[in-house]
C-alpha cells in the first residue's frame, strides 16, 4: 500500500508494505498510518505511524498485533484534551489490557502479545512510543539514527556494559525480547524525543524482519536513493532474497515541507491560537460547577443566610481559580519546547552510499540474474539488464548513490515479475467459479 499524504499542504509522503516473507505461513505483523487532513486535527495530534510484531501459537499472535495497532490509534486520537505524550502512554498501558485480557480468556491465545512501536510527527517534533524490538530511525542527510531501543536481551546486556559486544554476540540469541504488549497485566513503555524535524528528514519504522536481514547502512542508502513508494518495496524485496525467516513491515515518512509554519499559514496559526487555551479547552464541569456555586451563594445571600454563602462563595472563588489554571495549563502543555525524554538517539550509522554497500547490492543482482537463468523464470530482460548495467556504469565513475538506486531496480523489476507470473498461475489453478 502506498499513499501521499492527503493533507493541505502536502507536506510529508509516506508509504507502507507488510509481506508474509518466505518462511512463515501467516503474517503477525501489522501496521497504521493515521495522517489528518486538518491543521487543527494535526496541531492536537500530528501525524501517526505504528508497526506491530505478533507472538504467539494458532492465529494469537496476529490478533495481538492487530489489537495493538487498533486500539492504540483509537485511543490516542479519543482524547483530546491530554497531551500527545500522556495520549500515547495512556493508549499503550489500555492496549497492553485489552491483549492481556484477550489471552486470559481463550487457552489458545495464553501469554499471546506483541512489540508495538509508534512515531508521532507534532509541531514539537518528532516521539517515539515502543515496547520490543520494532524499530523507528530518522535519516537526516547521510546519517541513519535509531530512536528507539531494542527490547532484546542482546541490547540489554550491551546496556549494563557487564560483557564485551563480542562475548554478547556468540552467547547471546538476537531474537529473545524482554518486553512485549500482552503477556503480563503492566507494560512499562518508552518513550523518547521530541527530536526535531526538517524538511528532507526521512523516518522509517520496521518489524524485525527487515532490520534482521537488511544492515543499517543499506536501508539509509535505499531511503535516501529512492521515493518512500519504491523504497519500501525495495526494503522488502532485500529481505525476501535474504532468506526472508521472518513477516516484514515497513513505513517510510519523507518530510517534504517544514510541518509547522504558522507564521506563513494563516489556517494552521489560528488552530494553534484555539487549540492552545481558551473557554473551549476547559473541561464543560468545571463551568457548570462554578455556575452552580455562583448562583448558590447569591440564594443564600437572598435568605440571608451569609455563613453558608460565604462557604459557597469561597468554593465558587476556588472554582474560578481552578478553571484559570485549566486555561492557560492546557496552553502551556504545547509549548514548543517541551521537556525531552529518554536518551535517544541509540545508534547512529554513516550512510553515505560507498563501495560496498554498491558491491552487497550488485551481488543480490547478480545471484538473482543467476537463479532465473538456472530456472529458465520468463523475465523482460532488456529492462533488467539495463538497470543492471546502468549500476555497474555508476559504481565504475564513484556514482554510488546511482549505482544503489539503478542495483535496487533490478532487484524489484524481476521481483515484480515473479509476483505476477505466481498471482498468473495460481489463478489458472483454480477451478472456474461456480463449478
Amino acid at each position: 500500500m502506498s499513499a501521499s499524504a492527503p493533507d493541505w499542504r502536502n507536506r510529508i509522503d509516506y508509504a507502507a508494505a507488510s509481506d508474509v516473507g518466505l518462511r512463515r505461513a501467516n503474517n503477525q505483523d501489522s501496521h497504521v498510518e493515521d495522517v489528518t487532513a486538518e491543521g487543527a486535527d494535526w496541531l492536537r495530534r500530528g501525524y501517526f505511524f505504528m508497526v506491530a510484531d505478533g507472538m504467539g501459537a494458532h492465529a494469537a499472535g496476529e490478533l495481538a498485533s492487530k489489537m495493538a495497532t487498533d486500539f492504540v490509534s483509537l485511543t490516542y486520537f479519543k482524547a483530546p484534551d491530554e497531551s500527545p505524550v500522556d495520549a500515547i502512554q495512556k493508549a499503550f498501558h489500555e492496549a497492553n489490557e485489552r491483549v492481556f485480557t484477550r489471552g486470559q480468556s481463550n487457552p489458545d491465545f495464553r501469554g499471546m502479545g506483541t512489540t508495538s512501536s509508534a512515531l508521532l510527527l507534532l509541531p514539537e517534533g518528532a516521539v517515539v512510543a515502543h515496547v520490543g524490538d520494532s524499530r523507528v530511525y530518522r535519516l537526516r542527510g547521510q546519517q541513519l539514527d535509531q530512536l528507539s531501543f531494542d527490547h532484546s536481551l542482546v541490547w540489554e546486556m550491551q546496556a549494563t556494559g557487564k560483557m564485551r559486544d563480542t562475548e554478547i554476540h556468540l552467547n547471546v540469541p538476537k531474537n529473545i525480547i524482554t518486553r512485549s504488549l500482552g503477556p503480563y497485566p503492566q507494560v512499562q513503555v518508552d518513550l523518547e524525543g521530541p527530536f526535531p524535524i526538517e524538511p528532507g528528514d526521512t523516518f522509517l519504522l520496521c518489524s524485525d524482519g527487515l532490520s534482521g536481514q537488511v544492515e543499517d547502512d543499506e536501508m539509509g542508502c535505499i531511503m535516501a536513493a529512492l521515493p518512500p513508494s519504491q523504497a519500501i518495496q525495495a526494503l522488502v524485496d532485500l529481505a525476501n532474497l535474504r532468506g526472508g525467516p521472518d513477516n516484514i513491515t515497513v513505513i517510510v515518512v519523507r518530510v517534504l515541507r517544514p510541518l509547522f509554519t504558522a507564521d506563513d499559514d494563516e489556517e494552521l496559526g489560528t488552530a494553534r491560537a484555539r487549540t492552545t487555551a481558551g473557554p473551549d479547552r476547559v473541561h464543560t464541569f468545571s463551568w457548570i460547577t462554578l455556575g452552580v456555586l455562583i448562583l448558590a451563594t447569591l440564594f443564600m445571600l437572598f435568605l440571608e443566610k451569609l455563613l453558608v454563602a460565604a462557604t459557597t462563595g469561597a468554593a465558587a472563588l476556588l472554582a474560578a481559580i481552578f478553571i484559570l489554571v485549566q486555561y492557560f495549563s492546557l496552553g502551556a502543555e504545547r509549548r514548543l519546547d517541551p521537556v525531552q525524554l529518554g536518551k535517544g538517539p541509540h545508534r547512529s550509522t554513516n550512510c553515505t552510499a560507498n563501495a560496498s554497500i554498491a558491491e552487497r547490492l550488485a551481488k543480490v543482482v547478480k545471484q538473482l540474474s543467476d537463479a532465473a537463468v538456472e530456472e529458465g523464470w520468463h523475465i523482460d530482460w532488456e529492462r533488467f539488464n539495463a538497470y543492471a548495467l546502468q549500476a555497474a556504469s555508476a559504481a565504475q565513475r564513484n556514482d554510488f548513490l546511482t549505482s544503489v538506486r539503478e542495483n535496487c531496480h533490478a532487484i524489484t523489476t524481476m521481483m515484480d515479475e515473479l509476483r505476477h507470473q505466481n498471482r498468473n498461475a495460481d489463478t489458472r489453478e483454480l477451478p472456474p467459479s461456480g463449478k
